[in-house]
């Protein structure tokens, strides 16, 4: 295979991901129409289209740039309104203008490295002034991260910097599947700019990241609710002020986080998330992106009745991200800084680069998917969790949970060994529940003895406790995984007919 072929399949790869090739087009209608025209507004996630080839870095972030939606309660607001909001702040290192501030990174490029050569130029006197060469670049993720001096609530800490991640992709007019998707028909070679993932990255936590696939009833600029007090970040798909898992998150439903604004009292209260834990937002209450005139996310707000000079409103400063060097006097500060930097950025990967494109699957490492447990149901032994395909989760469409496979140890020398299936509904509730069902072969008889081989089918039930060491003492033990945990629960023997029951105990690290 070519390189530019193997490169042309990492794009289409990457539009995969994002759900916009659900369907074959060949030998079907368009899937989106334009009535002939060079308008790709149709497109879901599309932010920005035009003919200018070379784009600079900071207007590129602005056609992206979301709003921020805060609770009306929100402590750091002071109860402003409109245009008086200053929040989220400047780095306390750099001059705070009369208007609040956002920071960008991207993190990487994907180009093609048949034309590498020119497709990044960096400025390194003003890295937001940096022009990319859309024709050369195909994906990129861009991380928006808002500061906020200190935060309340459950284990509050001055500093705070929440991000969230978009991933975009990079079409051409005369691209392949424009030509099988769209009748769009341009004079001129047109790019597009369209987002294909936004993941708030509420509480740093992998599990926890409220994540939501552009679809078409995706509407951008993507607002991101704001919690109150904490200000992790949720996604509005529809810009409507409200969070509803399974609707403004399409992954690991069970397990994101939502908005929480009842964190601020300092009780968490419930494993999952609660619709009653979110506040109503008003309009007043949001804080609006530098939109470029030509952005159509711009133009739709504006036929919504924002961004009118009759109606107080506040736009943002989006700013590149610092390196957090800038940070170090300042070990809180700098703690926040370096954890979401990208040394360098961005890092430019050509279309040779795989795994480039794979990371954007899955958003947890094989790793941390993993359980190690010591265990008791009788007998001691060590008890295995990992994916339903080894390398990747299996969540459940209806349910929003997880099918893993569990596997033991156990008894003399570790010579009885089981082997379940096991549904968790979540990987990061504090308190869960979990089935498990399988076969367990097993021998009867002292040690030195004698002994009698025996197999059995096997059913479990019971409870999971998980606690997340991240911000404890024993922050030091998530070097393998977030979340340590105890799970007890209930075990037969027997399919129809139940031989004996046994009590499970199990102590240890991962998220099952």
């Amino acid at each position: 295979m070519s390189r530019s072929a193997r490169f042309g399949r990492l794009v289409v790869f990457s539009l995969l991901l994002g759900g916009f090739l659900t369907a074959d087009a060949q030998g079907q209608e368009p899937r989106y129409s334009t009535g002939g025209t060079c308008d790709f507004s149709s497109l879901p996630g599309v932010v920005w289209q035009g003919t200018d080839r070379h784009i600079s870095l900071q207007r590129l972030a602005s056609y992206v740039a979301p709003v921020y939606w805060f609770s009306p309660d929100e402590p750091l607001l002071n109860q402003a309104e409109g245009d008086s909001i200053r929040i989220p702040e400047a780095m306390p290192f750099q001059t705070a203008p009369d208007r609040p501030v956002v920071y960008y990174q991207f993190d990487d490029l994907l180009v093609d490295e048949t034309l590498e050569e020119g497709a990044f130029v960096r400025d390194s006197a003003d890295l937001g002034s940096s022009v990319v060469d859309l024709g050369a670049l195909a994906a990129f993720h861009l991380n928006f991260l808002a500061y906020f001096s200190s935060e309340v609530g459950l284990g509050a800490h001055e500093h705070d910097l929440e991000a969230a991640e978009f991933k975009t992709v990079v079409l051409r007019s005369d691209g392949e599947w424009v030509r099988e998707n769209t009748d769009a028909q341009c004079d001129e070679q047109t790019y597009m700019v369209a987002v294909t993932r936004v993941s708030a990255k509420a509480h740093g936590i992998i599990w926890f990241w409220n994540v939501i696939d552009t679809d078409d009833e995706t509407r951008f600029p993507m607002h991101l609710l704001v919690e109150e007090g904490k200000h992790g970040l949720a996604t509005d798909k529809n810009s409507d002020g409200y969070f509803t898992p399974g609707y403004d998150v399409s992954r690991h439903i069970n397990d994101a986080w939502g908005v929480r604004d009842n964190m601020r009292s300092g009780q968490l209260v419930s494993g999952g998330y609660q619709a009653w834990m979110t506040k109503v937002r008003r309009p007043e209450q949001r804080v609006y992106p530098p939109l470029p005139e030509d952005s159509p996310g711009r133009a739709r707000l504006e036929q919504r009745g924002y961004y009118d000079p009759d109606v107080s409103y506040i736009e943002y400063e989006l700013r590149p991200l610092p390196p957090a060097e800038l940070g170090a006097y300042d070990k809180g500060l700098y703690h926040f800084m370096e954890a979401k930097e990208v040394p360098g950025w961005p890092e430019v990967n050509t279309g040779e680069s795989l795994q480039d494109v794979l990371d954007w699957v899955d958003e947890g490492s094989v790793v941390k998917s993993l359980a190690i447990s010591l265990m008791n149901d009788g007998d001691w032994g060590f008890s295995f969790v990992f994916p339903f395909f080894i390398v990747k989760n299996l969540e459940t469409k209806i349910s929003g949970g997880f099918l893993v496979w569990r596997m033991y140890l156990k008894d003399i020398e570790l010579r009885d060994f089981g082997a379940m299936l096991m549904y968790a509904p979540s990987a990061s509730r504090w308190f869960d529940t979990y089935f498990a069902l399988g076969y367990e072969w097993y021998e009867e008889g002292a040690r030195g003895a004698p002994s009698e081989k025996l197999d059995d089918f096997v059913l479990e039930t019971g409870f999971k406790f998980r606690v997340q060491l991240g911000t404890s003492p024993l922050k030091f033990l998530t070097f393998f995984t977030d979340f340590w945990g105890l799970r007890a629960g209930i075990k037969n023997y027997g399919f129809t007919d139940i031989d004996r029951l046994t009590y499970v105990f199990e102590f240890g690290a991962g998220a099952w």
